[in-house]
């Protein structure tokens, strides 16, 4: 079909074909990771944040395209993830703002939407870099709007914008000497590319088989609540509430009317507001009452309620202890891990909140804003523990009001192991508190060794497929055939004769056999050194190894 207008109709329809054509070649997008390591997770952040948007898009019942733009933003945002996912949610932002108040849009104002969008993803990052996600973007998005003229059609814009896509997307090696040096074009250009090519494919009227709603059955043991049983735990209450313009003030709503009202019929409460969409957790005997009380201010676009007695394994029952929230103090710290001994080791540092997360799992905007709920603080600092999830903790602490959050910037877990063991709250003085973390994560060095996904050459080191690798943040140190020649050769690139102490986090793979070999050559080679050993648990990285 050729179109002159899009509307909200034809809004929806380019946006489910582009979520699904991202899925569908997701892997292909993971797999053009810069460092050969089996963590590449960019298609699936970016197709968790858009599909995280489709529900939102699909509850607005009129044809209009701002009002579908702007859900869609909102449930973007909330489900962002990882630097790709909050970058492709701001480009989306963007491109909202560009149709406000636009019930359709010609193809010279849904062109400057795609240029408004390319603003907002530029503004949200503190220093861009050229040939990742945002040049593709921008160079797309000028090209087709430079094009657009009085024959132009949406399906002609949509063309030009896929034909400079995939040209930029082919300069960006020459723009980032990582990819060059990688062999790869940026990733997160590449799911923008199949993003834009889903949209081409509605145009042309290809069917989308469509499975963003996808649930895993759970076998629940009915045996645990039978007639004879006595309701003692409640019912767990989740829902995503639509302010309706015809119920409440939409610009002037105050969460905490929903928040005082559950607090006289439940507990375990977590409610917090994004744009024009709530959303709600609570614990209560009484479901019915929260909804009806909150449907005097809107609809709901998702609704949960579970017999908290049906815990169908330990799991679940894990899950719901988390949410409890907790006494108010003044100081919390919240960090991100995975691995059960990564996650005790910072619960015993003193954490209070340790969001299940990491290499290949990045946690998205609504999981921190849940943890900031959580752990009912006045002042909130929060370790991400990774680069790619700097910027979706970044994002929740700025939408977040009701506490001051610092994200203290760490990117792996040696930073913030050292950050937390000299942590001291004494002082009373959150700024300075901030600064003591900073400044106690400057001199550790964390190495880290896993298993090479793919051949390569990163910083003058021959990579083979399935060699094991030692690197630090992004410099790539060692490569061999076997897992305890990378250990050893890793600790002589890091010098570690020079240092004091060295603590070793063992991945779910390292064997008791292993360990003891580790031991005693440490205490040959390095018989000054302090050497101590965590079982971390964790599963991408054999080793994390922490020097100090």
């Amino acid at each position: 079909m050729t179109c002159s207008k899009v509307d909200g109709i034809l809004f929806e329809k380019l946006i489910t074909s582009g979520a699904m054509n991202l899925k569908a070649n997701m892997q292909e997008v993971n797999d053009l990771n810069v460092f050969p390591i089996p963590d590449g997770d960019t298609g699936d952040n970016m197709f968790m944040t858009i599909n995280g948007g489709l529900p939102f898009l699909k509850s607005v019942e009129e044809n209009s395209l701002c009002l579908k733009a702007e859900a869609l933003a909102n449930g973007m945002l909330l489900n962002a993830r990882g630097n790709s996912g909050v970058i492709l949610s701001q480009l989306f932002n963007g491109l909202s703002k560009g149709l406000k108040d636009l019930e359709s849009a010609d193809v010279k104002q849904f062109a400057s939407a795609f240029k408004k969008g390319v603003e907002q993803a530029y503004s949200s990052v503190i220093k861009p870099v050229e040939g990742t996600i945002l040049t593709v973007a921008r160079e797309a998005a000028d090209y087709a709007y430079n094009n657009t003229d009085e024959r132009s059609t949406i399906n002609s814009f949509i063309q030009d914008y896929i034909h400079e896509m995939a040209n930029s997307l082919e300069r960006t090696p020459e723009l980032l000497d990582v990819l060059k040096e990688a062999g790869v074009i940026d990733s997160g250009g590449a799911g923008l590319l199949y993003i834009a090519k889903g949209f081409n494919d509605a145009l042309e009227g290809k069917e989308v088989s469509e499975t963003t709603n996808e649930t895993k059955s759970v076998n629940l043991d009915f045996s645990k609540f039978n007639e004879n049983s006595v309701m003692e735990f409640g019912y767990c209450t989740e829902f995503l509430l639509q302010l309706q313009r015809s119920k409440v003030d939409i610009e002037s709503f105050d969460i905490q009317v929903i928040i005082d009202y559950l607090e006289t019929i439940g507990d375990s409460i977590v409610a917090f507001l994004t744009g024009s969409i709530v959303k709600v957790h609570v614990h209560t005997m009484t479901p019915h009452k929260a909804m009806e009380f909150c449907q005097n201010f809107g609809e709901f676009l998702t609704l949960k309620i579970e017999n908290m007695t049906l815990q169908h394994n330990e799991v679940v029952k894990k899950e719901e202890k988390k949410v409890k929230k907790q006494p108010h103090k003044k100081y919390a710290v919240i960090t991100v891990a995975t691995g059960e001994g990564l996650i005790n080791t910072f619960y015993d540092l003193g954490v209070h909140e340790v969001i299940d997360g990491g290499q290949g799992k990045n946690p998205s905007i609504k999981r921190f804003i849940e943890a900031f709920e959580k752990v009912n603080a006045e002042y909130i600092y929060v370790l991400p523990n990774n680069s790619n999830i700097i910027m979706a903790a970044t994002e929740a602490a700025e939408l977040y009001k009701d506490s001051n959050v610092y994200v203290i910037k760490t990117k792996n877990f040696g930073q913030a192991y050292s950050a937390l063991s000299a942590i001291d709250f004494s002082c009373d003085e959150p700024d300075e508190i901030a600064k003591m973390f900073e400044e106690s994560m400057q001199d550790v060095i964390t190495g880290m060794i896993t298993k090479s996904i793919r051949t390569a050459n990163i910083n003058n080191v021959d990579i083979y497929e399935d060699d094991y690798i030692g690197f630090t943040d992004k410099t790539m140190h060692v490569s061999h055939k076997e897992k305890l020649d990378t250990y050893f050769d890793l600790l002589e690139k890091l010098e570690t004769e020079s240092k004091s102490f060295l603590i070793n986090v063992y991945g779910d793979s390292v064997t008791n056999e292993e360990k003891q070999i580790i031991n005693q050559k440490l205490k040959e080679k390095y018989p000054l050194l302090e050497a101590y050993e965590i079982q971390g648990n964790q599963e991408v990285y054999d080793f994390i190894i922490i020097l100090e």
